[in-house]
């Protein structure tokens, strides 16, 4: 690390739990990210300017102006830009240190499995139960850590599936993949622009925890969200924790199937 990175990530190293060391970790480490929307995109911004070393950014979509009113990775001059290049383009503006891969194309299958074993950790920032089954199920047979959030309305939630913990669930312990919900998104039933930009700092913080701290003795008091649910409620900040275990029979990660 030389003196101007010393300078830029000072206020984490003067953190009693963020070593040099620490800081090395994210900056060689990978990070994953589906989706530069409304989750995707604050939660790109805060992995660039702490300094991840490599971002990859996957999304189909172009920036409409119907997205700005939460996308604050985006602008108005660039509407009508791959998403994808947009958020790089806003990630070298905050940090030009970070290597951004853009990938303008669909989570498919394919895609997964290639970039899912690359990458320290998953956000999984997309809001379709298809695509977030199949990153799911990447992760688990990749072993990489997921961060996956969602926000509808008022309403968001988080959690973290780490296949590398034995009691850790993945998302399908929570969500069945036989089971999915009706299809909601907010381009119907709108969102609060907060709760969906709070829901995608908080995945670039679990995701920056994973892979700076990880489980150094000296940060034993941080823990991820691994086995547990935050569930947000906008109207009055109400927040609510769920404790999930892993389900043994689920079609995933159960026994039978890892």
């Amino acid at each position: 690390m030389d003196d101007e990175q010393r300078l830029r990530y000072s206020r984490h190293l003067l953190l009693d739990e963020w070593s040099e060391e620490a800081q090395e970790r994210l900056m060689s480490a990978h990070a994953l990210v589906i989706g530069a929307g409304g989750l995707g995109a604050p939660a790109l911004m805060y992995l660039a300017s702490s300094g991840v070393g490599r971002i990859t950014v996957v999304d189909p979509d172009v920036v409409d102006l119907t997205n700005l009113q939460r996308q604050i990775a985006h602008t108005t001059e660039r509407v009508g830009q791959p998403k994808v290049a947009s958020a790089a383009q806003a990630m070298g503006q905050i940090n030009p240190g970070v290597r951004v891969h853009t990938l303008a194309q669909a989570a498919d299958e394919v895609l997964l499995a290639e970039w899912v074993p690359q990458a320290d950790v998953v956000l999984d920032c997309t809001d379709h139960f298809a695509i977030r089954q199949a990153i799911n199920l990447a992760c688990v047979r990749a072993g990489v850590p997921l961060v996956s959030a969602s926000a509808l309305r008022f309403d968001g939630q988080i959690s973290v599936f780490d296949p590398r913990e034995a009691a850790s669930p993945c998302y399908a312990c929570l969500f069945p993949p036989d089971a999915p919900p009706a299809e909601a998104r907010c381009a119907l039933l709108g969102v609060f622009a907060p709760v969906v930009g709070m829901m995608g700092v908080m995945q670039a913080g679990e995701a920056i925890k994973l892979l700076a701290l990880g489980k150094a003795p000296e940060v034993a008091s941080h823990s991820s969200l691994a086995g547990r649910l935050l569930m947000l409620d906008g109207r009055d900040w109400r927040w609510t924790e769920l404790r999930v275990p892993r389900d043994p029979h689920c079609p995933v990660c159960g026994s039978p199937h890892v």
